[in-house]
């Protein structure tokens, strides 16, 4: 399909609906209510043949049919394994939430802070799902990919060894929904392996269709505590993680008992008053439970003894196991990046809440046609995809005199399906992008290529920050009203993908 019909089609289905949170794509073109209704009729539970109970569901490698890490595996039914399977009990929480033998805390980290917010929780899982009314052995959770919302259907058979789940499971024992939530994420990516290792952010945005920010503590802008509070007050999702130096470091735990490349999610931020003086306080939450920091206002830390016993027990009853207090400095100490995902993308920027304007273009980087590598190779790097896009209308707070008004924007490259590739030995990809502003002369040519004279006479306007192998890259930019052309590329030339750019844009932006 061309790129024009490719996005008129898109266009049509988005006009008919599919693809909302209302009416999502159904994965497999598996229909829940017509499978849940085929078991229930013919009294037999749903046996889901794309994702079957069977070894190569589990994965290719670490996790293949032959390997020792999957040996004595025996695949379960909820009812099979417990007495009174129940899919949640008294609310999902954070405790649900238990990391098993697979290396996926950055998932979970986002599946703990999904539960801070029920209503985007009762999107990814639906309500009404049980073991008791109308169960079939068969549950539905919904997604979003690449600009659309997607539901995926699986069966209630769960990996197990000596009667105990392998993955993820709740601290209670009898409560399922998280490890049929990663399941479906799982069959999504193409088996559970392929959930091994990530950002926080992925699982954040799979979630919630937001966009993301990322920050170097090592670099934190001077108002990040006040951003941090903002944006959880606006209910947006939060992770952090301590950097690894080498192979060794892999879930080392430092002396503080923080755990090196491991995902947590933050999930308050509080001021309090410690003798006579206001400190800044963050609480933090590790998916494993028992690996708690024991530093400054960790959770039997004397400098509790010296706050107002009020604030001090409003505070302790706010924190779950695995959970602790630090001081805001110390965070930015002991841990190198935040994720921050923005639920409605303007939250952070000003007061006034609105929406953004979104589009979505869809492309490939082909080898010999349309991978033509970073501006460092000028020969090629003309013949990536080009989007033109138009701003037309500045923001009503925009900055800097009346003659330069600006608009505000991010943008976001996502390389796609990458998980599922894993298996055939593929890996994510180092992308980025580049801006250009096109000079008048080109304002009514909207079907014209740019070739490479272009490039080598102008500079880009902006760009992303590096060129790094992240499932996206994305950046907040203000730039002058004008045409702009966005040029998304692989970081070396000949690499074969796909991606979706998305343009967030503060007043309507035109696609070209």
């Amino acid at each position: 399909m061309s790129g024009v019909a490719a996005k008129l089609a898109k266009d049509r289905a988005t006009a008919d609906g599919i693809g909302t949170p209302k009416n999502p794509v159904k994965y497999l073109n598996q229909n829940y209510e017509q499978l849940q209704a085929q078991c229930l009729a013919s009294n037999t539970l749903f046996k889901d043949d794309q994702f079957p109970a069977c070894p190569s569901t589990l994965g290719y490698k670490d996790l293949g049919p032959f390997s020792a890490k999957t040996q004595g595996i025996v695949w379960k039914r909820p009812t099979e394994i417990c007495a009174n399977p129940q899919f949640i009990v008294d609310g999902a929480t954070r405790g649900d939430i238990c990391q098993g033998a697979l290396g996926d805390c950055w998932l979970l980290a986002a599946i703990a802070s999904l539960t801070l917010d029920q209503d985007i929780l009762a999107r990814v899982v639906p309500e009404n799902q049980s073991f008791q009314k109308n169960y079939a052995g068969i549950f539905r959770f919904q997604f979003w990919q690449y600009g659309d919302w997607v539901e995926v259907v699986v069966d209630d058979r769960l990996p197990t060894k000596d009667g105990q789940l392998v993955f993820v499971h709740s601290a209670e024992g009898n409560e399922f929904w998280g490890s049929l939530l990663e399941k479906a994420y799982a069959k999504l990516n193409g088996s559970y392996e392929a959930l091994t290792g990530g950002s926080t952010i992925e699982g954040f945005e799979d979630f919630t269709g937001g966009i993301s920010e990322v920050y170097d503590l090592k670099k934190a802008p001077a108002d990040l505590y006040e951003i941090i509070q903002k944006a959880l007050k606006a209910e947006s999702l939060l992770g952090c993680s301590i950097d690894i130096t080498n192979a060794y470091d892999t879930e080392a735990i430092t002396s503080r008992k923080l755990v090196k490349g491991h995902a947590y999610s933050v999930t308050g931020a509080e001021e309090v008053v410690y003798k006579g003086q206001k400190v800044q306080l963050i609480r933090v939450r590790n998916p494993w439970g028992e690996v708690e920091w024991n530093g400054p206002w960790s959770d039997e830390a004397p400098e509790w003894n010296y706050i107002d016993p009020k604030v001090k027990a409003a505070l302790d009853k706010q924190s779950d196991d695995g959970e602790f207090w630090m001081a805001f400095s110390d965070f930015i100490k002991e841990y190198s990046r935040l994720e921050i995902c923005n639920l409605s993308p303007d939250t952070l920027t000003g007061n006034d809440q609105h929406k953004w304007n979104t589009t979505l273009f869809n492309g490939t980087w082909a080898r010999g046609s349309t991978a033509g590598g970073c501006q460092n190779y000028p020969a090629t790097f003309w013949t990536n995809p080009q989007f033109r896009m138009k701003l037309e209308e500045p923001d009503h707070d925009h900055d800097g005199s009346s003659k330069d008004p600006c608009c505000t924007f991010i943008v976001g490259l996502m390389q796609k399906n990458r998980r599922r590739q894993r298996k055939m030995g593929e890996d994510l990809l180092s992308i980025g992008f580049a801006l250009y502003k096109v000079s008048d002369h080109f304002v009514d040519q909207t079907e014209v290529t740019f070739g490479r004279d272009f490039f080598q006479r102008n500079l880009s306007a902006a760009r992303s920050d590096t060129y790094i192998n992240m499932r996206e890259v994305s950046k907040r930019m203000k730039l002058p009203v004008g045409d702009y052309l966005i040029v998304p590329s692989t970081f070396e030339p000949f690499k074969n993908g796909d991606f979706c750019l998305r343009v967030f844009s503060e007043k309507a932006a035109k696609s070209l």
